[in-house]
């Protein structure tokens, strides 16, 4: 006697994209009641006058959904957002790991994504969401490990004291919209956890670059290197410590930044700075901003004076602002006037002059040759000179690539 296997009916992915009205006979609706137990996947977009009614046609629960993808055709970006009164299978997505809402207003949390291992919120109204609602979402999902808030971050609402834990977290992007300090001071993310943050000038300029805790952050009590990469149209930043880094970025005109607020930071340990552009730093309210008495490697890319720059990190000590300065890396793109020599050999002639020589300088860029002049003037004064003369490209600092989950 021989049983036969039962084969599984195979799952199904289904997408609803309406630009005209719904009605009860409708082949989605006809299809979604037979369907359900097999739904694997589902993404509703529809015109935001049409949205809010399709949960009252859906199922109460869809066991096995994985996806789940709202968006509406609105072209009004965050003027109109439909409201959903009843949440999509009434909030229970016991089963599902992706959820993404955009261009859609509702009430969070839902009632059970305790499996949800990514959420993607975009283009949200300011105040459609309180810190307090988001915090209680992230609650109940305690699984997630890739948060995307796109001009959805809240800046209000928040129960003084509360910080909620994100153990699995490994990726939170916070793009464009409103300043996100006051919710990054309630979000503690494990070890090795990546922030990306980017805010453009369409909506508010960011004020305030840092949360008032780095500890809730990202654990980065002991940073290591920091790397600016500033130009007239947006600004990065990025920390560095043994847990992972920071990453900031920035669209607007780089005098308005808040780069006071790296004061905040503890610079004892700091041995690498890396900087694209000095100019923002020679701003006298920015002067002795970071004392980095541990510095060892300095690199300097569009940046002639090197001597300048130290100066105008510790104004009373000059060339010798750094005294752990071991090396300096200049880096010039196209014009062969980018590095100033004679800059680079004060810094050294200083440093020797108290018994700290300079032990190695590296010349990056496109130039063919160094004047023999500067050449032995560097070798007097320089335990090491590096001359690297004919690079294609400089390293651009991109990020990783990882976008694909969004």
């Amino acid at each position: 006697m021989s049983t036969s296997s039962v084969q599984r009916p195979p799952p199904i992915n289904l997408s609803l994209n309406r630009n005209d009205a719904l009605s009860t006979n409708d082949p989605f609706f006809q299809i979604i009641p037979h369907s359900v137990d097999r739904l694997k996947s589902l993404s509703i977009t529809a015109r935001s006058g049409i949205l809010p009614n399709i949960p009252t046609y859906l199922p109460p629960y869809a066991p096995l959904l994985v996806v789940l993808d709202t968006d509406t055709t609105s072209q009004t970006g965050m003027m109109y957002n439909p409201v959903l009164t009843t949440a999509l299978f009434n909030g229970d997505l016991a089963s599902s790991r992706v959820f993404r809402l955009k261009r859609v207003r509702t009430e969070l949390p839902w009632r059970n994504v305790v499996n949800l291992t990514t959420s993607v919120l975009c283009y949200m109204p300011p105040g459609s969401i309180s810190i307090t609602q988001l915090l209680a979402f992230l609650e109940d999902a305690p699984r997630l490990s890739k948060i995307r808030l796109d001009s959805a971050t809240p800046v209000a609402g928040g129960q003084p004291g509360r910080v909620e834990s994100l153990a699995w977290l490994k990726r939170l992007a916070i793009l464009w919209g409103s300043p996100s300090s006051v919710l990054l001071d309630r979000l503690l993310t494990p070890v090795g956890a990546k922030l990306t943050q980017w805010v453009g000038t369409f909506d508010r300029i960011v004020e305030d670059h840092l949360p008032g805790s780095l500890d809730n952050l990202r654990k980065i009590c002991n940073i290591t290197k920091i790397r600016f990469q500033i130009d007239k149209h947006c600004t990065r930043m990025e920390l560095r410590g043994p847990s992972g880094k920071l990453y900031i970025g920035s669209q607007v005109d780089t005098t308005c930044l808040g780069f006071e607020s790296l004061a905040g930071l503890d610079t004892s340990k700091i041995e690498r700075l890396e900087v694209s552009s000095d100019n923002p730093f020679r701003r006298r309210s920015y002067h002795a901003l970071l004392p980095l008495k541990n510095l060892r490697t300095l690199t300097l890319s569009r940046s002639r004076n090197p001597c300048a720059f130290l100066a105008a990190l510790r104004p009373n000590a000059g060339a010798v602002a750094c005294p752990k300065l071991e090396e300096i890396v200049l880096v010039s793109l196209n014009d062969p006037g980018d590095i100033d020599i004679e800059s680079v050999t004060k810094i050294a002639a200083a440093r020797e002059s108290r018994g700290a020589r300079l032990r190695t300088v590296r010349i990056v860029g496109r130039r063919k040759k160094l004047h023999p002049l500067d050449v032995l003037e560097l070798e007097k004064c320089v335990l090491h000179a590096e001359y690297d003369l004919e690079v294609d490209a400089v390293d651009d600092h991109s990020d990783d690539g990882d976008e694909c989950f969004w």
